[in-house]
């Protein structure tokens, strides 16, 4: 494959792992976006259910007042109960 990166810094990062692990520098990439694009599957389809469940009316969205209050409240019931 021979992969180069552009980033010296990544290049570098990459060489450190190397290194450490004694494996071999393509397969390292290739273990790495293996690993990227199963995670990126996951977060998409997250986000794609999250979206069909607001359409949907499955769930409510609340405003940004309501979100401040909500953790106002529950910051300062945290800040009065005894540890």
């Amino acid at each position: 494959m021979g992969v180069h990166l552009k980033n010296p810094d990544l290049q570098a990062e990459r060489d450190r792992w190397v290194t450490e692990t004694g494996r071999d520098p393509d397969e390292l990439v290739e273990d790495a976006m293996a690993g990227y694009f199963a995670e990126l599957a996951l977060t998409r389809d997250m986000l794609n259910q999250r979206y069909d469940d607001l359409k949907s009316d499955r769930v409510k969205t609340i405003s940004r007042d309501e979100m401040v209050a909500y953790f106002r409240e529950k910051s300062a019931a945290r800040r009065t109960t005894p540890a």
